[in-house]
């Protein structure tokens, strides 16, 4: 089939018209979701004196905006990035400094910085999901679409690894509230960078939108909802999977008195392997779908996260986490594709955001139960558990969104990911905020 798009590259990618001014812009806001839970613990845990009133303030502020993503996600598909994403991040932004300045001296009462942090997470605005939704629209070509998403990913990978050193950088010469305000900053700049850009007007779900009767949304809402639910498992089934590594790495380190440099080895083993994954994943013109491809990528982090359990040694270990880190990003990539082939007209930032949901929803039961199964039970079986998880959503049967007669649905206007020429296939442990 004839493309108008070059050969597919990473390079290809960003010569496309906008493609670079438009990711960039995201980028700078999303390194705000890399700096602001490190950022605002500090400064809870410095105004309050209180470790556990800080840890409550945080999961108020990630549950708040784990659980809406999908609902913010909604507005940016109803109304547009323009009117949605850019109040909804220059509200967020406000109400960051708001806590940044409630944080600024101690006194200040426990259930004010608890509220301030809720409403803030509350309109954390979804830059992931909306540049992928962006993506879609410039890059009708599923293999070009292939290397964005990985590209994507791999961006967030480094940006949550950076992130965390850049806040280092600014508590060692500010109080740790500066860095609350310069995550506000950070994501006001790169949404309305990200906004004003020509792409973020292009999405194709809006032009489907116009298409669709509301007897037709209806009926193929009803089939995506079956058609999302291998990504968004898959995707939750890969959030407790990577979660549960952090503490693993931790109670490895301890049982046999090694260092903290240990954990920060296997760590960032994972990040690596993850890094090097979504790369190779998106120069690969697969001639499977991704609906074929995504149970065997979830079922190979799960056996190398189980046989990192039987590592003898530190070597060892971080050689089979680094080979887990190998399917994460791949595997996060394929559901946000799978997630995108079967959004219904006018619901791509949402199937998206729904993905992102189940990750960060996925990551805090992972790092909840492993941390109850660690006292109980030998660390082999912890990393087999944990590995299962994934394993166990490998076995979720994959369907796609049934279009009805006559409805020009995604399945319908897009070739199929299995034909030869468009076949194609986005962390980090994410903050308690996750990966908005």
């Amino acid at each position: 089939m004839s493309t108008p798009f070059p050969r597919p590259s990473y390079a290809a990618v960003l010569r496309v018209p906008h493609a670079r001014r438009t990711f960039a812009a995201a980028l700078v806001g999303r390194l705000s979701y890399g700096t602001v839970s490190l950022s605002l613990m500090l400064a809870l845990t410095r105004s309050t004196g209180s470790y556990a009133v800080a840890g409550l303030v945080m999961a108020l502020f990630g549950a708040t905006s784990v659980l809406l993503s999908p609902y913010r996600a909604g507005l940016v598909d109803r109304h547009g990035p323009r009117r949605a994403l850019l109040p909804m991040a220059l509200l967020y932004a406000v109400l960051l400094c708001v806590t940044a300045a409630a944080c600024w001296r101690p006194g200040v009462p426990a259930a004010v910085l608890a509220l301030t942090a809720a409403f803030a997470g509350a309109c954390t605005p979804p830059l992931g999901p909306s540049m992928r939704a962006v993506w879609a629209g410039m890059l009708p070509d599923r293999a070009m679409l292939q290397r964005a998403y990985s590209l994507d990913g791999v961006a967030e990978e480094l940006l949550f690894v950076s992130g965390p050193l850049l806040v280092g950088v600014v508590v060692g010469v500010a109080p740790p509230a500066v860095g609350v305000v310069l995550s506000a900053v950070l994501v006001a700049v790169g949404t309305l960078g990200f906004v004003t850009s020509p792409a973020a007007d292009r999405p194709r779900a809006a032009e489907r939108e116009k298409d669709a009767t509301p007897a037709r949304r209806g009926r193929g809402g009803a089939g995506q909802g079956r058609a999302l639910l291998q990504p968004v498992l898959v995707a939750a089934g890969v959030g407790v999977s990577v979660s549960a590594v952090d503490l693993l790495a931790v109670a490895y380190a301890v049982q046999r008195d090694l260092g903290g440099s240990t954990v920060a080895w296997v760590l960032a083993a994972l990040s690596a392997g993850s890094a090097v994954g979504g790369l190779l994943n998106g120069a690969i013109t697969w001639t499977s779908s991704a609906r074929a491809r995504l149970p065997f990528l979830a079922a190979g982090l799960g056996v190398s996260l189980a046989a990192a359990g039987l590592a003898p040694g530190v070597g060892t270990l971080i050689a089979a986490v680094a080979c887990a880190g190998l399917f994460v990003a791949p595997a996060l990539t394929t559901a946000y594709l799978i997630a995108d082939e079967s959004a219904a007209p006018g619901f791509r930032t949402r199937a998206g955001a729904w993905c992102n949901t189940a990750v960060n929803a996925g990551m805090s039961a992972g790092a909840a139960t492993v941390g109850l199964l660690v006292e109980r039970l030998p660390l082999p079986v912890c990393f087999a558990v944990a590995g299962a998880v994934a394993v166990a959503a490998a076995l979720v049967p994959g369907r796609r969104r049934e279009a009805s007669a006559g409805s020009a649905g995604p399945v319908s206007r897009r070739p199929s990911p299995s034909r030869p020429s468009p076949s194609r296939p986005s962390r980090s442990r994410p903050s308690p905020s996750g990966r908005p």
